[in-house]
């Protein structure tokens, strides 16, 4: 290959990445009611702009001809800018366009469409605190008709937005979208709409609730994978491949909530709920009965190193156990295990998170039973004050081979969060 064409290769991932060189972003004033526009004779925004001006409106259909005189027909690009003012909560971004379009709030991406196509819509909610922000519009032209049309409103309809992708990672254009009035599914074998395959396909669901100011407790029931973001922060995270899982996650909210909750499905059946109820000054929801090991009693070991383990006289009674994390294994790490007593039988697993000393998003149990072990990651973060389900195993009755362990390995910056170690309870079930 030569120098020639590697530099070309090199210049080009540049523009990709970066953007044009040589654009300039048009002065916008922050009062301003009309669109900042420029426009490019190439497709790429390369370069200093063609034509420059003002529109009050972006609804255009210019069919074969020019946007505007010293712009080309074919082969052009522009971009639109301008500050708009909104009250807090869920919008509903659209963009019909012919060819490629981006559409930015605050310079994050939303609508992203670059490719050619005939006139084809595209539509992106997306959750707007209260005051000023800053919408980009970016377009180009191949060749034939041109179409560049954007707008924005309230989603008001008290109904889910629901975006059907015929892949497991939510990628590219939706193939299907539509609202929905509640995230309460069971497809079996087959598929969630005409169009949409029975495997291997994932949804976004998307909606702003009103919340009295309390804690309230989400809980997702799947097959297969799920994330769950309440408020703008990640409760539930399992996304893996998985048979029908409740989990849950408790978090102190109030007002207007944007909520997304995300989904695949990978083989078999797929399932997808969510609920959530208020838990104000509720009694612990789990029963009493079961077996504890608690982080000060008979069954608790720790090891590591010493001067990184400290206690406090809180967390499940009156006693718990906590270390700062680690961003990898490193010597000497630190973890714990809870050793119960069991007669052999089915148990379900759940371990208490304390209301403090539990800033982790990534606490990894390791559950040891009859048939191996089992990985849960737990943010301990979101539900902390709660007792978390870390699921329901055999147990064969012997001890050690019976335990739960955790360490402070969670991946995160290195010491920048907190991980409790508090109580351990096993509860029989049928």
């Amino acid at each position: 290959m030569s120098k020639k064409l590697v530099s070309l290769i090199v210049l080009s991932v540049f523009f990709i990445l970066t953007g044009p060189a040589g654009a300039q972003e048009p002065d916008v004033r922050h009062s301003d009611p009309s669109w900042r526009v420029s426009y490019w004779n190439n497709t790429s925004m390369y370069g200093s702009p063609a034509v420059e001006g003002t529109d009050a409106n972006l609804d255009f259909s210019w069919g074969a001809g020019s946007p505007r005189p010293g712009v080309s027909a074919d082969g052009f690009s522009a971009r639109w800018i301008r500050y708009i003012d909104v009250s807090a909560g869920m919008y509903r971004f659209s963009a019909t366009t012919d060819d490629g379009i981006r559409v930015k709030v605050d310079n994050a991406v939303i609508i992203n469409a670059w490719y050619d196509q005939s006139a084809r819509t595209h539509t992106r909610d997306a959750y707007m605190e209260a005051g000023h922000h800053l919408i980009t519009v970016e377009y180009y032209e191949n060749a034939g008709h041109a179409v560049a049309q954007v707008s924005w409103a309230p989603v008001t309809s008290g109904h889910w937005r629901a975006e059907y992708y015929g892949n497991t990672w939510l990628g590219g254009p939706a193939m299907f979208a539509r609202d929905e009035a509640e995230i309460n599914f069971d497809w079996g074998y087959g598929a969630p709409i005409s169009g949409i395959p029975a495997d291997g396909f994932s949804v976004r669901w998307r909606r702003t609730v009103h919340l009295e100011p309390g804690s309230y407790r989400f809980t997702t029931h799947t097959d297969d994978g799920v994330r769950l973001t309440v408020n703008k922060h990640l409760l539930i995270d399992e996304w893996r491949d998985q048979s029908y899982t409740e989990h849950s996650g408790t978090i102190w909210v109030a007002g207007d909530v944007p909520l997304v909750m995300e989904y695949y499905e990978n083989g078999g059946v797929a399932a997808a709920k969510l609920t959530w109820a208020r838990t104000d000054g509720e009694p612990d929801p789990l029963p009493a009965d079961g077996i504890i090991v608690d982080d000060g009693g008979v069954g608790f070991a720790k090891n590591g190193s010493p001067t990184g383990w400290h206690t406090a006289a809180e967390g499940h009674g009156g006693h718990l156990t906590w270390t700062r994390n680690n961003d990898r294994r490193r010597a000497n790490y630190n973890y714990a295990r809870w050793y119960p007593e069991l007669t052999a039988g089915r148990y379900e697993v759940l371990v208490s998170i304390p209301d403090r000393f539990s800033t982790t998003t990534k606490a990894r149990y390791w559950v040891c039973h009859r048939d191996g072990y089992t990985l849960q990651i737990v943010n301990q973060s979101a539900n902390a004050g709660s007792w978390v389900s870390l699921g329901t195993y055999w147990f064969s009755g012997a001890m050690p081979h019976d335990n739960v362990s955790l360490s402070d390995v969670t991946y995160e910056p290195y010491l920048s969060r907190m991980i409790a170690f508090d109580a351990v309870k096993w509860v029989p079930r049928q």
